[in-house]
């Protein structure tokens, strides 16, 4: 048995390089992280304002969070071997609110990657649970269900770029598996899954059905260091 486990896959920059000045700032901070997602795409460097702001980040993985100053900011994706004056594979502008978590997500393949923004609530569960959420990042899976081995369902019909809301668990160990949209076939086992008390997790399935990268998952602690 496997034991799925927090994330530690990317290099982390932990400030916004000096000079960089957000676009409208406002009073308070936010935090923010990247999750690449996208099976194909090398790894890259993440701009905002113009300066590396997460480094090295690579597929299949998650940062931690950085904290920023509360402001919209022009966000840049660019390959890791380039810089952020470079024309990147993704450019928005993102809002984060003061007080606020964000994960952004590079999703799709390299030739339509995108970004996808989640609101995150890490705020501590009830006592002796955990709060755990689904995304689906995997670009050619189908939609699936979240099921415990004995077919209990936890999240339902999440398709690509769908997000299964948070549900709150009993802290324990646990053997998923992801479904397809009938809750009949397993397309992928998820087994040994460690949800401790009090903490906030992120399950995302990542990669290719039946292609390289293979089909897989990995888990993101949300809440640690919060």
């Amino acid at each position: 048995m496997s034991t799925i486990k927090p994330s530690k896959f990317i290099m982390f920059a932990a400030v916004l390089l000096a000079g960089c000045g957000p676009m409208n700032e406002t009073v308070g901070t936010a935090r923010v992280r990247v999750v690449h997602a996208s099976p194909d795409a090398p790894a890259v460097n993440i701009c905002a304002d113009g300066a590396v702001l997460f480094s090295n980040a690579a597929f299949p993985g998650a940062t931690d969070y950085a904290s920023v100053p509360a402001a919209t900011y022009a966000v840049k994706v660019v390959p890791a071997t380039g810089d952020c004056a470079d024309a990147g594979v993704i450019q928005a502008n993102l809002p984060l609110a003061a007080g606020t978590d964000t994960t952004v997500i590079a999703v799709n393949t390299l030739a339509a990657i995108e970004p996808l923004v989640l609101a995150d609530d890490n705020q501590a569960p009830s006592a002796g649970s955990a709060r755990v959420r689904f995304v689906h990042a995997s670009p050619n899976a189908p939609t699936v269900d979240i099921t415990l081995a004995d077919g209990t369902t936890l999240f339902d019909n999440v398709a690509f770029k769908g997000v299964g809301d948070y549900i709150e668990v009993a802290a324990g160990t646990y053997d998923l598996e992801v479904r397809d949209e009938t809750g009949t076939t397993t397309v992928l086992p998820l087994d040994g899954v460690q949800l401790q008390a009090g903490t906030v997790y992120t399950v995302y399935a990542v990669g290719l059905l039946n292609g390289t990268p293979a089909l897989g998952a990995f888990i993101t602690m949300d809440n640690a260091g919060a």
